[in-house]
């Protein structure tokens, strides 16, 4: 299993989980972006691509192309959360302002607030579902200042240190850790009139309220099946599922978690 870093932390504590019931079930498991599980599928390196993002209609041809067919499961629903230090004073933000802060055309961060400091963004690499998740979502460019980093870890680390950084993270990653005393979790409205909403709170998830919450895939080679299938079926299982939303994560009604 290879792909999304926002999933790879629930994916190990599934794994560990389930090989209690089955103690054969044997599975090495890395994160490094959505693309690169994906790419790993079509190579014949991975049975199971973490995903926090669809495939686009490129990878679709190359499957096809590959005459590679695949099975896909949505087995948890997530949300983005914007981060920025504690001591910062900014609790909430608009999506317009977020864009303009993210493109680089606001720098500094007196330009919100009463703090005279420039801005520094921590974001994930092009690979990253969750990078291109953001851009879609606003329809932006990335500021060519941004820092580059490998994952939700990274980017944590990088924040808690940094007075003037802000970043995203899955929120599910953020609830699973400890020790985030120093990071602040924005809430985000969709106009600068709106309400402002918590990617960490349940009502506004299953309500689909939160602007940057979406569905994450498990893209699954249809040859390898046979073998993932119990697997898949634990973390449908109740004990599966209270492991995902222990994790911080949601499980949305659905009459099938198979597409």
């Amino acid at each position: 299993m290879k792909g999304s870093d926002t999933e790879v932390n629930l994916a190990v504590n599934l794994a560990e989980q389930y090989t209690e019931i089955d103690p054969d079930f044997s599975i090495a498991i890395s994160g490094g972006g959505s693309g690169l599980g994906i790419t790993s599928l079509l190579n014949g390196q991975a049975d199971i691509a973490n995903s926090s993002r669809p495939l686009s209609d490129e990878e679709t041809k190359q499957f096809e192309r590959k005459n590679i067919v695949l099975r896909t499961v949505v087995f948890a629903e997530d949300a983005t959360a914007f981060v920025v230090h504690k001591d910062l004073p900014l609790d909430e933000i608009d999506l317009a302002t977020l864009a303009l802060i993210l493109k680089g055309d606001i720098v500094n961060w007196n330009q919100l607030t009463s703090v005279d400091l420039p801005i520094n963004i921590y974001g994930r690499q092009s690979s990253s579902g969750t990078h291109s998740f953001i851009k879609k979502k606003l329809k932006i460019e990335f500021s060519s200042a941004a820092k580059e980093m490998t994952g939700n870890a990274q980017i944590l680390e990088g924040i808690k240190t940094d007075k003037s950084g802000i970043g995203y993270v899955g929120a599910g990653y953020i609830a699973h850790e400890s020790g985030n005393q120093t990071v602040k979790i924005l809430n985000i409205k969709e106009s600068f009139n709106s309400p402002a909403y918590s990617p960490i709170d349940a009502h506004t998830i299953n309500n689909n309220l939160y602007f940057f919450q979406r569905p994450l895939y498990q893209f699954i080679l249809e040859d390898s099946w046979k073998k993932v299938k119990p697997f898949i079926d634990f973390e449908n299982s109740e004990r599966g599922k209270q492991l995902i939303i222990q994790h911080g994560y949601y499980i949305k009604d659905r009459t099938s978690n198979e597409i």
